[in-house]
């Protein structure tokens, strides 16, 4: 089931499990938001039902949206300006969508208040994970190693470049 819900002027299409980024909403992370304005709400195919339907969210987080550059300047004046902002955003994720009939769509999983920041470093490799921990002590017996092994190649290239010297010398 889904719905197409209206929220900081903007609409939504959203279904139970979607993560969504709306105009601030106040409110805590963890707090249970209820959004009422429920344009209209169906099956993959279905007849819209709207009268006394809504949808129930769990804010995630708040937090500033990327940053827009204003940037001013009148020509041949030696007139310029750069500004920026950064619009206040609700990260919120939705939990059930109850019908004008009362027939509700709750979502199966839990609503985590891990934000949106983090889920990004994850899916891009760059968050730390539990098991990265175990990993340095490994990397640490390895580093000797290493260091032996650049010091070898050290010692076999000196007395290359000192017999280059001394041909040219000669």
């Amino acid at each position: 089931m889904y719905a197409v819900i209206k929220t900081g002027g903007k609409q939504y299409r959203v279904q139970p499990g979607d993560l969504i980024v709306v105009e601030k909403l106040a409110g805590e992370p963890g707090d249970e938001i209820k959004l009422d304005q429920v344009l209209m709400m169906g099956d993959d195919v279905g007849a819209p039902l709207v009268a006394k339907a809504f949808a129930s969210a769990v804010l995630v987080e708040t937090r500033k949206g990327e940053k827009v550059k204003i940037f001013k300047k009148i020509r041949r004046q030696g007139y310029r300006r750069t500004n920026g902002h950064r619009q206040p955003e609700s990260v919120l994720r939705v939990v059930g969508l109850t019908g004008a009939d009362g027939k509700a769509h709750k979502w199966d999983g839990t609503a985590e208040l891990t934000t949106k920041a983090e889920l990004d470093a994850r899916a891009r490799n760059l968050a730390p994970r539990v098991e990265a921990e175990a990993k340095p002590a490994t990397k640490t017996k390895a580093a000797p190693k290493a260091a032996a092994a650049k010091t070898e190649t050290k010692t076999k290239a000196a007395p290359k470049k000192a017999a280059a010297k001394t041909s040219d010398e000669a």
